[in-house]
């Protein structure tokens, strides 16, 4: 599986990116915020997941960890397939559809493109329970790169072998917007160790 795609963007399209990595170009369907995001041959690093199917193998890619953990979620519920959920997703972050979620938001999510009536109560019902399960709040950004800190610490964690899960569970409990990587790293592995 290819969880993690790092590279440069060589193409942009309406809900696709070229990426280069190491000269070879992969086709990588993303949100429409992903394609605002990323700009023409700057890099980019982007969370992946990869389907195959018997007539394609379509690469997935989005610029947070709690998107593609959605992505991954909606995948699973009865009558979503991966281009519903890159819909969804092109239309509200993890968060906000969270937020929609846990508020009961048939009709917001009704006016998602691809989401009818039914399809938003059966999300509903169905990410109701899982939601909790993937999406921790995150610490707010500020202007010192606090987020990235807290990225790094979250990807060397999981390296050591902690679940994701549990990772960002502790680091958002803990995270203290002064501290650099290592600081966050030692606070992490009290809690986890």
């Amino acid at each position: 599986m290819i969880a993690r795609i790092k590279g440069k963007v060589i193409e942009i399209d309406t809900q696709q990116l070229v990426v280069d990595v190491s000269g070879i170009g992969y086709e990588v369907e993303v949100p429409v915020a992903t394609v605002a995001a990323v700009k023409l041959n700057a890099g980019v690093e982007l969370f992946s997941h990869f389907v195959v199917r018997e007539d394609a193998q379509t690469i997935f890619g989005f610029l947070h960890r709690a998107d593609r953990d959605l992505f991954r979620a909606l995948i699973k519920v009865n009558k979503v397939g991966p281009k519903l959920a890159l819909a969804i997703l092109s239309a509200v972050d993890a968060t906000a559809f969270a937020g929609l979620v846990q508020g009961n938001e048939v009709k917001t999510l009704n006016n998602i493109p691809g989401v009818g009536r039914v399809m938003a109560e059966r999300l509903i019902m169905e990410m109701r329970d899982k939601v909790d399960d993937w999406y921790q709040p995150m610490p707010e950004v500020n202007a010192s790169g606090a987020v990235s800190a807290f990225d790094d610490a979250e990807t060397a964690l999981v390296g050591l072998g902690y679940r994701a899960q549990e990772v960002t569970r502790v680091l958002a409990q803990i995270a203290d917007p002064a501290d650099n990587v290592e600081g966050l790293i030692r606070q992490a592995l009290k809690h986890l160790g």
